[in-house]
Parts: C-alpha cells; structure tokens; sequence
C-alpha cells in the first residue's frame, strides 16, 4: 500500500515538472516572437530628420530685372558761338548747381552790351529834350502861338523816342544775357562724364555737346513684373509706400534700399509685362547709371507666419506637400500652400500650424502613414554626411 502511494506521488511530480517546463518554452517562444517583432518594426522605420514649423515676420518679394537710371541727365551746350578760354571741371568730377563749367570769350557780348548802352543814354538824351519841347508847345498851345498840328507832332515825336528807349533797354537785356551765357554753368547736381571740347576751340550755339551731366543722388531703378502682379501692386501702394531693394547678380549682396515711386500706365503686349521706378537716396554711390541689379519688391509683411525650412517641401500631382511627424513616430502627408520661399525659409499660409515637426531629408522612402525614425535637424544647418549616417539622412530632397 505504501509502495503505491509513492509511486502515485512520484508521478504527480513528474507530471508537474513538465507541466513548468511547458509553460516555460512557452515564454520564451513568445518573448523571442515579440523581440523579432521589434525587430522587424524597428528595421522598417525610415530614419529622416525634421525640424520644427516656426513663427517668424516674414516679407512677401516681388522680384524684377532692374536698370539703375540717372535723376537728371543734361548735355551741356552753348547758347552762344565763341572760344572756349577756361574748362573749370575734371572730368568725373562731382559738382553743384550754379558751379562754372566753362567760360566762353566774353569779350565780343560785353561790346555789344556797351553799345547797347551808350545807344539807351542817347536816346534817353534826345527823350529829355523832345519832352521839355513838348511842354512849351502845350503851353503856347493854351495861349494860341502855336498851331495845334506843331503840338499834335511834338507829341509823336516823344512816343517815338519812348519807344527808342525800350528798344534799347530789350537790346541791354538781349546783350546781359549773352555775357551770361558766355559763362556755362552747371543746371544740376551731378557728376560731369567725358569732356567733348578742349580748350580754345570755337563752339557753336545749340548745336555741339560740351559734356555730359548726370545726377546720381538720388538715384533711379526701373524694373519690370508680370502684368498678373499689378493689381496687387497697386492695392499695396494704396495702403503703404513700398520699399525696393536693390541686389547684385545672383541676390548675393544687398546693394541699397529705395521706395516705389511709379508704375508705368502700360503694359508691353510682347512680353506681357510692366514697367515700375523706385528712388533710392544713393548717399554712398553704389548704384551708377546703366547698372543691372536685381530689385525686389516688398509687397507686405506677414507677421507670425509658420515657417519651415524649404526642403521641407515637396511638389507632387496636386501642388505641395509637407511629411508631418505625428506622436506615433508615424508621417501624415500634408498638403500646403506656400506664400513665400526666401533665403531657404518657405512661408506657409495653410495646411501648418506652428510647433509640427516636419521631415526636412528623407522624404523620397516615405508615404502616407509611414513608420519614421526622427532626428532632430540643426537649426540653421544643413544636415551633414558621415560615414555611419544611416540611409536616406544625407542631403536634401
């Protein structure tokens, strides 16, 4: 009886022993089918990097192929033929309204304007004494000594010689302003470009250039736009006087700021586009006449505008898209629309809020709901290669 309990028991050990066995290839097989599952989910995560959409002040540019234009341009000419006896400017010279340029022989003006002169107190003589004449006529005239036909021609004879003398007082000033002419100055502010004439030399009136005059402070830019931009050109003008910036070739350097001064009243129907001009003040002269810059409009600013590094950006089928990275590691693939890409910053005007991270490099492996595994991008730099970068995290989209 004895021996048959023990064997009874002996068997329920056994029985129990494989039962913990059982229970513990069991755990093992699942903890290994999870670890593999991680596994697998881990290796399927597409590795990019992201930033994160920020708030910034951010200007709406209108960009134009401009030409830099004098303010004034004047071509120096005589109005009086003579010599030339002094050049007063070197050229290239910057000069001042009212400065000497060159001095013409005044000598034969000056004579002609002394006649003129002794010719008006001649006359003026002969005025005196054909006025007292008429004062006694009028006199015997009361009287009766005097036929009235000897008074009626006196007095003709006085409006005669008035006459006279406002003849030679049109001829004084006709013969001043000659020896004025004689002594060309400068109409303008502005800087003086190659001399025409040397010393010497005879000029002619009105007909040879001397030099050339442009003034350059302030300055001229004219550009052009699409026709499609003038309503809103308009509307902004409306509002605001809008600043231009001028660039170099390329937006590599800002060269000087100006204003929006006009927009031209037609549209050029071969190009289908218009004209505009700004001023700019030019206090340091950077910009020259004939000069081509780059001119960009500042139509409006857009305060606290979301804003994302323009990788960020892609362009499918139906416009623009953003890869957002959710909470869940995974991507929501969002359209946008951009307002603005400058400097490498895309100014968003819908489809973002501020705060969302947004996949910047590794776009091309991605999809709709795609598992990611994000890297924060650098602020302000691009994302560098290495040779343990994982793949898909070198360079831009």
């Amino acid at each position: 009886m004895r021996k048959l309990f023990f064997i009874a028991a002996a068997g329920i050990l056994v029985g129990a022993a494989a039962v913990a066995v059982l229970q513990t290839r069991a755990k093992t097989r699942a903890a290994t089918a999870s670890q593999n599952t991680q596994q697998q989910a881990a290796a399927t995560a597409v590795p990019v990097l992201f930033a994160t959409a920020e708030a910034k002040d951010v200007p709406i540019i209108l960009r134009g192929l401009g030409t830099v234009q004098a303010f004034n341009t004047v071509s120096i000419k005589s109005r009086v033929e003579g010599a030339v006896t002094k050049i007063n400017f070197k050229e290239g010279q910057e000069v001042r309204i009212g400065d000497v340029l060159i001095q013409l022989d005044a000598r034969p003006f000056q004579a002609a304007l002394d006649q003129a002169e002794a010719l008006l107190a001649r006359d003026k003589a002969s005025l005196a004494n054909a006025q007292t004449d008429l004062q006694r006529y009028a006199k015997l005239l009361a009287q009766q000594f005097t036929p009235e036909q000897t008074y009626t021609t006196q007095k003709s004879t006085v409006a005669q010689d008035e006459a006279t003398i406002k003849n030679d007082e049109a001829s004084i000033k006709a013969a001043q302003l000659n020896v004025e002419y004689a002594t060309i100055k400068s109409p303008i502010d502005g800087v003086t470009g190659i001399r025409l004439v040397d010393l010497g030399n005879l000029v002619q009136a009105n007909s040879q250039t001397l030099v050339i005059l442009t003034q350059i402070k302030p300055i001229y830019v004219v550009f052009t736009l699409p026709e499609a931009d003038i309503r809103r050109i308009r509307e902004a003008m409306a509002k605001n006087r809008l600043s231009v910036q001028a660039f170099t070739a390329g937006d590599q350097k800002q060269i000087s700021v100006g204003v929006l001064d006009l927009v031209d009243n037609t549209v050029d129907q071969t190009t289908g586009t218009f004209k505009l001009k700004a001023e700019f003040p030019n206090s340091d002269t950077a910009l020259w006449p004939g000069q081509f810059v780059n001119a960009h409009l500042v139509l409006e600013t857009v305060y606290n505008g979301v804003t994302v590094p323009s990788v960020a950006v892609q362009t499918g089928p139906n416009g623009s898209f953003i890869y957002v990275v959710k909470d869940n590691s995974t991507v929501d693939m969002r359209p946008v629309e951009v307002m603005q890409t400058e400097n490498n910053t895309a100014l968003i005007g819908s489809g973002l809020k501020v705060g969302e991270r947004v996949v910047t490099t590794g776009q091309f492996q991605l999809y709709q709901g795609a598992k990611v595994q994000a890297s924060q991008q650098l602020a302000n730099a691009p994302p560098a290669l290495s040779s343990d970068t994982p793949p898909g995290l070198g360079g831009s989209e």
